[in-house]
Formats: structure tokens, C-alpha cells, sequence
């Protein structure tokens, strides 16, 4: 009689079929729990704020304003230092002015008016303007003002939004230029000029 040989054929197979299924399982070293890789910290970002042109960071500027024929040389200054120019402050801006006029057949220049819009704004908007300022002419028909004869004189801006990081500060002039040296007949030019000046923070106590 033969012995049958099947048994431990069927017995290797299901150990078989144990180490495979376990070959299947996770590795021991990662039955753990997951460690999350580390993340950076956000920074906050902080605006940087943007730069104010200051016309009179100096102390003075000058300008060179064409006006037709007429060419005018005006000279600005504040005797207020720039550190006080506050808010709250009565900032004085002083003009000088001198023309010539080409071409230059002997007529004079006159000044007939001088008036100042002071403007305050900010980075993000511009405020509603100051009440204009006006020299209007005692004499007629102006001021002389061609060289050697100036013209000299002081407007005052007063309090600006506390919210205002600059004033912008317009100019207008309006001349008269005889036709002919000896005429009583005028031809009116008129001269624009804009400064930007910085206001500054107020003192801290």
C-alpha cells in the first residue's frame, strides 16, 4: 500500500500564504502616528510708507516759469524750519521774483496779480483746497518786475487734515508786457508753478 505524500504539501502552502499575507502588512517602523513636517512661521508684512517730495527739503528752491515772451526766475523759501511744519502750524512761504522778457525791445514786465491755492493730501487722496490768496496790484498797471526789479512777497498756509502727509502749493501769476516801450497797450501772460512740501508728524511729549 502507498502512503500519501499530499499532507505536507498543503501544509507548506498555507505557510506560505501566512508569510505573504503578513509581507502585506505595514512595516513596524510605520505603525505609528505620522509626524507632520514642520512649517515656517508667516510674517506679516508691514507697508513700507512712501517717500514725500519736499520742493524745500533744502531750505529753498528755485524755478525758472515761462510765460509767453516773458520768462520769470522765482525764488522760494520758508523761514519756518521743515521739522515744525505741522499739521496745526502757519507754515510761511516766501516768493522773490525777477523777469526778463525776450526779445527784449526796451518794453517793461509787470506783475498784475499773485495768487496761492494751497492743496493738502496724502498717498491716498487730496483734501479740499485752502481759500486762495491774492496780491493784486496797488499800482496800475502792476509791479515792475523786469530786471533789475523784483518782486518780493509771503503767503501763509494754515491748518491742514491732520491726516495730510504734504501740501501741494499753487502758484499763479498774471503779467503785463507793454507791446512797445512807449504804449499804454498791454499783452496779459499768465505763469503757473506748483511746489510739493512735506508735512511733518507732530511732536510726540
Amino acid at each position: 500500500m502507498r502512503r500519501s505524500h499530499r499532507r505536507p504539501v498543503a501544509v507548506v502552502a498555507s505557510l506560505l500564504a501566512a508569510v505573504l499575507l503578513t509581507g502585506c502588512g505595514p512595516a513596524p517602523w510605520n505603525t505609528g502616528a505620522q509626524t507632520p513636517s514642520p512649517t515656517s512661521p508667516s510674517r506679516s508684512s508691514t507697508p513700507v510708507p512712501t517717500p514725500v517730495t519736499n520742493d524745500l527739503s533744502s531750505g529753498s528752491t528755485q524755478r525758472v516759469v515761462p510765460a509767453g515772451a516773458v520768462s520769470a526766475t522765482i525764488n522760494y523759501w520758508s523761514t519756518l524750519s521743515m521739522d515744525r511744519w505741522t499739521a496745526t502750524a502757519l507754515k510761511p512761504v516766501s516768493i522773490s521774483m525777477v523777469t526778463t522778457v525776450t526779445p527784449n525791445d526796451g518794453q517793461k514786465v509787470f506783475l498784475q496779480k499773485a495768487t496761492m491755492v494751497a492743496v493738502p493730501g496724502n498717498a491716498s487722496r487730496s483734501f479740499d483746497p485752502l481759500a486762495p490768496q491774492t496780491d493784486q496790484s496797488s499800482v496800475s498797471p502792476g509791479y515792475l518786475v523786469l530786471d533789475p526789479y523784483s518782486y518780493s512777497q509771503t503767503f501763509n498756509i494754515g491748518d491742514v487734515p491732520a491726516e495730510a502727509t504734504f501740501v501741494q502749493v499753487q502758484f499763479t501769476y498774471d503779467f503785463l508786457v507793454q507791446t512797445t516801450p512807449t504804449s499804454t497797450e498791454y499783452a496779459k501772460q499768465t505763469a503757473s508753478d506748483t511746489l510739493t512740501i512735506a508735512i511733518a508728524g507732530a511732536p510726540q511729549d
